[in-house]
C-alpha cells in the first residue's frame, strides 16, 4: 500500500502545483488512500520532497533533485513494483505496468536520465517511450530487465 501510495504522490505532485500537507491529504483521500496528516508528512520525508515557488508567488512541492546522476532506491523501487513487461515496435518501447502506476514508472525512467531515452508519455497501466534508435531501445530494454530482475 505504501508503494502505490508513493506512487500516487508523484503522479499527483506532477500533475498538481500542491502547496500543503492537508491539500495533499486532501488529494490522497479523493484518489481513494485514506491517510491522515501524518501519514502524508512522513510519506513526504520517505520520498525526500521539497518546496519550490512557483511564478504566482505560492509554493509547491517537488521531487528533490539529487545532485549525482544516478538511480535512487525509491525511483528502483517504483520500477520495480510497479513493471509487469515490455515490448518494442522499432524506436518505441512499450511498458505495462500495474493499474494505476505508469505514471509513477515513467517518472521514474526519466529520472534515470538515460540519453537513449528521448521521453515518455503514460497512461494507467501503459508507458510510450520514444526512444532515440532501434539500437537504443534494445538496450533501454536491457538496463530495465537487468533493475528489474535485481533482489534489493
Amino acid at each position: 500500500m505504501k508503494v502505490s501510495r508513493h506512487a500516487k504522490i508523484i503522479e499527483l505532485i506532477s500533475q498538481y502545483d500542491i502547496e500543503t500537507q492537508e491539500e495533499l491529504a486532501e488529494y490522497l483521500n479523493n484518489a481513494g488512500f485514506k491517510v491522515t496528516q501524518a501519514t502524508v508528512s512522513r510519506d513526504i520525508r520517505d520520498l525526500k520532497l521539497t518546496k519550490i515557488s512557483t511564478n504566482g508567488g505560492k509554493q509547491k512541492y517537488v521531487i528533490h533533485k539529487q545532485e549525482e546522476r544516478g538511480m535512487s532506491e525509491k525511483y528502483i523501487r517504483v520500477l520495480k513494483d510497479g513493471y509487469v513487461s515490455m515490448d518494442m515496435a522499432q524506436n518505441i518501447l512499450v511498458i505495462k505496468t500495474v493499474s494505476g502506476m505508469a505514471m509513477a514508472v515513467a517518472a521514474a525512467v526519466d529520472a534515470m536520465n538515460w540519453n537513449e531515452v528521448v521521453g515518455c508519455i503514460a497512461g494507467d497501466d501503459t508507458i510510450m517511450c520514444a526512444i532515440r534508435t532501434v539500437e537504443d531501445t534494445t538496450a533501454v530494454m536491457e538496463k530495465i530487465r537487468k533493475i528489474v530482475s535485481k533482489e534489493m
